[in-house]
């Protein structure tokens, strides 16, 4: 089987990455996908020029097929482009009250997705627009699965080469997403979107926003709950791109698990989870965490940290990367290209090629609920 990474000298390794990135603008598409070896990991110029934003559409334009989603953000629609035959995902936009036109999140959305080019980050190609109801569509490739209905499916069982290759594409995205000083803020299983060539890509921005300064404060609403880090349950609104790095090390032990890790029932039962498993807030471990403004609203159990034992039966090098990610203190965080360069992703089996991963029948979260829905 081919491996990615397979011929990159270990001992240049952390410079080349760090050299691909610093000076990078913009629009190129990420650096570290020429370090690997493989072909499938090299973006060439030809397939950056082919990705071009239509414009403004006609919904007709478009076939409906199958549902894909729903929730408080809108739908999402399986579609055919009838003018290219190419498979489609149609989102439609919520408008709350019409008179006050497009939501600012929806603008807000848009603008950073055209900003935005790399292989691991959902492309938005169109804007389609259905005049007589007043809907608008972001229009988006077609994925197979997302990774939380991948996950739910019992048929599908990830081995620890389609583990790491999954996981180094997503901070691949992140750390693209973080040199150009965007925050997701919603990083989770069901928000990472897989074809079947074994490509991952971070989608839903509907939470995203630019980082402005490092001083400035921003709404702790944010980041589903399962997927949030302590410091936005204890009130912290002056966050960093930390938030999103823990939600890549709740996805990398959802992936080990093949279940999310930390489901707590409400905000508190989530906070008290975070310190069963990650041990409890000392001045040591998170500093300053008392003077966060809700850290008076919880009382916990005193908790060693567990999340290195929790792990170590998968591989002990696994445990030790998902260790540093799971961290209380922001500020220790590892950072997405700091997670890049762990030995995780340099030591036997090393990461599957995409090529030769297995390809699966559709598996989104939307799908697998409605299976569960109607067996009960």
């Amino acid at each position: 089987m081919k491996r990615a990474y397979h011929d990159i000298k270990e001992d240049d390794r952390r410079s080349s990455m760090k050299r691909r990135y610093e000076g990078s603008p913009l629009n190129n598409s990420s650096p570290a996908w020429s370090a690997s070896a493989s072909p499938a990991y090299r973006p060439s110029h030809t397939a950056r020029n082919q990705r071009k934003f239509k414009g403004c559409s006609r919904i007709t334009d478009y076939e409906f097929l199958d549902k894909l989603g729903e929730g408080t953000f809108g739908e999402v629609h399986k579609a055919r482009d009838r003018q290219t035959n190419n498979l489609v995902a149609l989102k439609r936009i919520l408008m709350h009250n019409e008179k006050e036109g497009i939501p600012i999140t929806a603008i807000r959305e848009i603008k950073i997705l055209k900003q935005l080019n790399h292989k691991n980050i959902v492309p938005l190609t169109d804007i389609a627009v259905e005049r007589e109801k007043g809907s608008i569509y972001m229009v988006f490739p077609y994925m197979d699965h997302d990774l939380a209905g991948l996950l739910d499916n019992p048929k599908v069982r990830l081995t620890p080469p389609q583990i790491k290759t999954y996981l180094k594409q997503l901070l691949e995205g992140t750390a693209y997403l973080h040199h150009n000083r965007i925050l997701h803020r919603d990083m989770k299983a069901a928000n990472l979107l897989i074809n079947n060539d074994g490509i991952l890509q971070i989608a839903d921005f509907g939470l995203a926003r630019g980082i402005e300064d490092d001083n400035k404060e921003y709404t702790n609403c944010v980041v589903t709950r399962w997927y949030r880090p302590p410091e936005l349950f204890l009130g912290e609104k002056r966050y960093t791109s930390a938030i999103d790095m823990w939600g890549v090390g709740c996805v990398f032990g959802e992936l080990l698990k093949s279940r999310p890790i930390l489901q707590g029932q409400d905000d508190i039962d989530q906070l008290k989870k975070i310190f069963q498993l990650c041990g409890s807030p000392t001045n040591d471990n998170m500093p300053n965490w008392e003077s966060l403004p809700d850290a008076n609203k919880i009382k916990f159990e005193t908790s060693p940290r567990r999340v290195r034992d929790e792990y170590m039966h998968f591989d002990p090098v696994a445990a030790d990367l998902i260790d540093k990610l799971l961290v209380l203190d922001p500020a220790k965080r590892l950072t997405a290209l700091e997670a890049l360069e762990h030995d995780y992703f340099y030591s036997a089996p090393l990461p599957a090629d995409p090529t030769d991963l297995p390809k699966y029948e559709a598996s989104h979260e939307f799908d697998r609920r409605k299976t569960k829905q109607r067996r009960h």
